[in-house]
């Protein structure tokens, strides 16, 4: 089993950053893949990133990318999300997900935090 806990939600204007935390905890094994999805109120909930603990093998929604960055520290256990340049469409509620197998693919993905919220004002 596998526990992740996000933190590090809140509201921001746009242009700000803010920086997500995944912390997790159980069986990690260093090939999982550790993904961020969002889910903004009526739609789908969709990828925004995505790596090995390793640290091989990083991915980025194409929309997203250059703005985003997923990282990660072995020694604590945590998975970040660095978000800059925000803008009012990237409020949703942001998820921390854990999987054997790399997929931008939220159905894929057997392990999910709870979620944290990002409010982007403008």
């Amino acid at each position: 089993q596998v526990q992740l806990v996000e933190s590090g939600g809140g509201l921001v204007q746009t242009g700000g950053s803010l920086r997500l935390s995944c912390a997790a905890s159980g069986r990690i094994f260093s090939s999982y893949v550790m993904g961020w999805f969002r889910q903004a109120p009526g739609k789908e909930r969709e990828f925004v990133a995505a790596m090995r603990w390793s640290g091989s093998n990083t991915y980025y929604a194409n929309s997203l990318k250059g703005r985003f960055t997923i990282s990660r520290d072995n020694a604590k256990n945590t998975v970040y999300l660095q978000m800059n340049s925000l803008k009012p469409e990237d409020t949703a509620v942001y998820y921390c997900a854990a999987d054997p197998v790399m997929s931008r693919w939220s159905r894929e993905y057997d392990y999910w935090g709870q979620g944290t919220q990002v409010t982007v004002s403008s």
